[in-house]
């Protein structure tokens, strides 16, 4: 019973952004845990090679698409449901970031980050609702997890203003979600990471450092690839069945203990 509170395995994924960053470090997770996950990501021919490597240690499958746009967010649900008949799990990861003073900041780094980070994980999870629901029962629901950000949570030191208020949308639209598919049997969760070893957080190392990104964070160090597929794997196994309109920071500490 303890072994099955905190498997995934035979479970169906879907995890846009997947090709790299935190999408591919859950998506590593899921797929060594024997999930049946399916990644998306703008560029082809990065998604493919990501998910070749990735069926090294399972199944994982290639969904390309942009999904700042509507009619990709529609054609890509319509692909998913055509080869599954359940979706048990969709992790809304993809992302966009602007940076700029608030004197020339441009109308369009609202749209595109507003579109990408907030606009499209609701109506893909619109979309795909047949197959989340058709996965979905009382026991062991079906999930959504939003991936936010701590900078959606306090005041970030960098000029990301669409960036840092799309991230506050996506959290309460996940508490909104939550209270309104519960009934359905799908839970609806966040996640909002902190410093991880990415390539959006590359910039910042260069500009101040390791040192100096990693000097707020209570427990020293950015996250990797077990933080973030350990609390994703959490959130879509039995184990939080009894979990949904949370944000958890997953930090060291930055949010909650700083």
């Amino acid at each position: 019973m303890i072994n099955e509170l905190f498997s995934v395995a035979g479970k169906t994924v879907f995890i846009t952004g997947g090709s790299r960053g935190i999408g591919l470090m859950m998506a590593h997770g899921f797929v060594a845990a024997g999930a049946r996950v399916y990644i998306s990501s703008r560029k082809k021919d990065v998604c493919d090679a990501a998910a070749a490597d990735l069926s090294k240690l399972g199944t994982c499958i290639s969904l390309p698409a942009d999904l700042g746009k509507m009619s990709e967010v529609e054609r890509v649900a319509t692909e998913l449901l055509a080869r599954e008949e359940n979706l048990h799990v969709l992790i809304n990861n993809a992302g966009a970031t602007w940076g700029s003073t608030i004197d020339a900041f441009p109308e369009a780094g609202w749209d595109k980050v507003m579109d990408l980070n907030v606009k499209s994980p609701f109506f893909l999870l619109q979309k795909l609702l047949p197959g989340l629901e058709r996965a979905a029962h009382a026991g062991d629901p079906a999930r959504v997890i939003n991936v936010g950000s701590v900078d959606g949570m306090h005041t970030p030191l960098f000029e990301n203003f669409s960036y840092a208020s799309s991230k506050a949308s996506l959290h309460h639209l996940t508490r909104m979600l939550a209270a309104h598919l519960a009934k359905r049997h799908i839970n609806v969760n966040c996640i909002a990471p902190g410093p991880f070893d990415t390539d959006m957080m590359r910039p910042m190392v260069n500009s101040m450092g390791l040192d100096g990104v990693t000097s707020n964070v209570p427990m020293g160090r950015m996250g990797d690839t077990l933080d973030a597929a350990g609390v994703a794997i959490f959130l879509a196994a039995r184990a939080s069945a009894y979990v949904t309109g949370t944000v958890l920071p997953v930090d060291g500490g930055l949010f909650g203990a700083s």
